[in-house]
């Protein structure tokens, strides 16, 4: 028996359609072999500048708890890190962008509907709160008995508060600046960065803690760093797992290396701190160690998996033909 002709013009096309294809199907190419998009101007300077400035707000999260809690050396090691790290974060921001005047020129005006001038702003005022609660653990005993001193010992808690409360935005805002861009890769993950940028954050954080605090007095640096790594890894196989095409920009290159190493340092890192890290303070401060490693290493990988996805076109095309043909799909009947 024949077939019918209907199914015979189906099975000549490969795109579901009745007829033939008259032309061979498409490939993703572009003028000249140029990608479509250009990769982005960042350097892994701005991937230091990411991690450090989680690495800030989470340790400005527990020296607020710290100091709620009774607990002198995790706070002042969690303060005085947080400040450091902030300093040294605006340094690889400040080379990224090339001239120190630029950062200034973003506090000139407030846009809210752009995430660099919300996140300047935020860090306007995030840097001085910690700052605040920073010098308050490094003053002198002499300086401290002065005027100047108890002012800055008076302020110190109502800083240190201040910048725990804008803690979360600084870990998130740097999340929100990749995934309105264009790029492939962070475009499609905007669900999950802002999760696995703060819970990195959280694990680097008690990474730090656990290093710099007595295994006594380390038991919210630990809790914190485990809750962290759950998180990220979570988040980080979700992320891995839903994005279709771009998912090969995670799984092959740099950024594939460097992410498997973030996974191995991060896991490492919260099996240590479980295990041992309330018993041998060697165990804790290598536990932490791989905490911290673990952090810097998923911030190079999503940079450098960024970068991956402009140079291929079908990263840029494919995701666009999938969301055109979902929308169609939900179009009511009546309306195709």
């Amino acid at each position: 028996m024949n077939e019918p002709t209907g199914r015979r013009h189906r099975d000549r096309g490969d795109d579901g359609s009745r007829e033939a294809p008259m032309v061979p199907r498409a490939t993703f190419d572009s003028y000249y072999g140029r990608p479509i998009l250009k990769p982005p101007a960042w350097e892994d300077n701005i991937a230091y500048y990411f991690f450090l400035g989680g690495l800030s707000a989470g340790a400005s999260l527990l020296g607020a708890g710290a100091d709620l809690t009774g607990r002198p050396a995790l706070r002042r090691g969690t303060r005085v890190s947080a400040l450091g790290a902030l300093g040294v974060g605006s340094y690889f921001l400040i080379r990224d962008l090339g001239r120190p005047e630029r950062f200034l020129n973003m506090l000139r005006v407030l846009k809210p509907t752009s995430p660099m001038s919300v996140g300047t702003w935020i860090l306007a005022a995030y840097g001085p709160a910690i700052g605040t609660a920073a010098v308050s653990e490094l003053l002198p005993a002499w300086l401290r008995r002065s005027l100047p001193g108890r002012l800055i010992d008076g302020l110190a808690r109502p800083a240190g508060l201040s910048a725990a409360a804008l803690a979360p935005a600084v870990a998130s805002y740097t999340a929100v600046l990749l995934s309105q861009t264009a790029v492939p890769a962070w475009n499609e993950s905007h669900e999950e960065l802002p999760f696995i940028f703060t819970a990195s954050a959280a694990a680097s954080a008690g990474g730090l803690g656990m290093i710099v605090a007595p295994t006594a007095e380390a038991g919210p640096a630990r809790g914190f760093a485990l809750y962290g790594a759950a998180v990220e890894l979570v988040a980080s196989r979700r992320l891995e797992s839903r994005l279709g095409i771009v998912d090969e920009v995670f799984q092959t290159g740099t950024a594939a290396t460097q992410l498997r190493w973030a996974k191995r340092l991060t896991a490492m890192g919260a099996a240590g701190a479980v295990l041992l890290g309330r018993r041998s303070r060697v165990a804790a401060v290598a536990a932490g160690a791989a905490l911290l490693a673990g952090g810097l290493f998923e911030r190079l990988g999503l940079l450098n998996a960024g970068r991956q996805s402009t140079v291929d076109p079908r990263y840029v095309v494919e995701p666009q033909r999938a969301r055109l043909a979902s929308r169609e799909d939900e179009r009511p009947s009546h309306q195709q």
